[in-house]
């Protein structure tokens, strides 16, 4: 195949799934903030199960704050490494202390505990904030290698790679990506046929 225009091959996906809400059913930047902290190596399904009792009992940051990481893994005690994710959630929001001090620069959200680059790149997108990054989950790592705007199965360097190869205004292919892994490009048996981005897939036009 050809160089790929990847700017111009982007734009059907972009198109596609414009201002789409992440799966995560959050109210505000705090539950945000706390859910993105949670789902990690869990799923958004199940977090969206016990977000409604969670946060009847720690309505805001500053409930949280005066939450001992105890009663915290009470709440959660069925999310996949709740020992650690009670801990993080105690020390980020004694940090942080109220909502309106949530930050939302990539430089101190990834200062927090518990929030990778990833994260932080999900909240900053859901909270309305500008881009500094792309968005590098489990899905995306599958994807972008599959169009063959990436290669390898590190999400840092995967990041790297797109920020490389898309201007900063099309910095939401990241989340695009993971919707269409979810959606379309599954891991096994994808629905290739249907595809936006077939024309310039690499797994697609390799694979036929």
């Amino acid at each position: 195949m050809a160089t790929v225009n990847w700017p111009e091959a982007v734009k059907p996906l972009l198109k596609k799934y414009l201002g789409k809400k992440h799966p995560l059913e959050y109210k505000s930047v705090y539950q945000l903030m706390v859910m993105v902290v949670l789902s990690a190596q869990d799923s958004d399904k199940h977090i969206n199960q016990i977000a409604p009792k969670f946060f009847t009992a720690f309505p805001n940051m500053k409930a949280l704050s005066q939450a001992t990481p105890e009663a915290i893994q009470e709440q959660i005690s069925d999310v996949r490494n709740f020992g650690n994710k009670s801990k993080w959630l105690s020390e980020l929001s004694k940090k942080i202390k109220d909502d309106k001090n949530i930050p939302l620069s990539l430089d101190e959200l990834t200062e927090l505990p518990g929030i990778g680059r990833k994260s932080a790149n999900v909240i900053k997108r859901e909270a309305g904030a500008a881009p500094e990054g792309i968005i590098v989950d489990l899905h995306v790592v599958r994807v972008a290698p599959r169009l063959g705007i990436a290669t390898g199965a590190d999400p840092k360097k995967i990041e790297k790679q797109l920020m490389e190869a898309l201007p900063a205004k099309q910095w939401d292919a990241g989340m695009a990506m993971s919707f269409l892994g979810r959606e379309i490009c599954r891991p096994t048996n994808p629905q290739c046929e249907v595809c936006v981005m077939n024309p310039v897939c690499a797994y697609y036009n390799g694979s036929k």
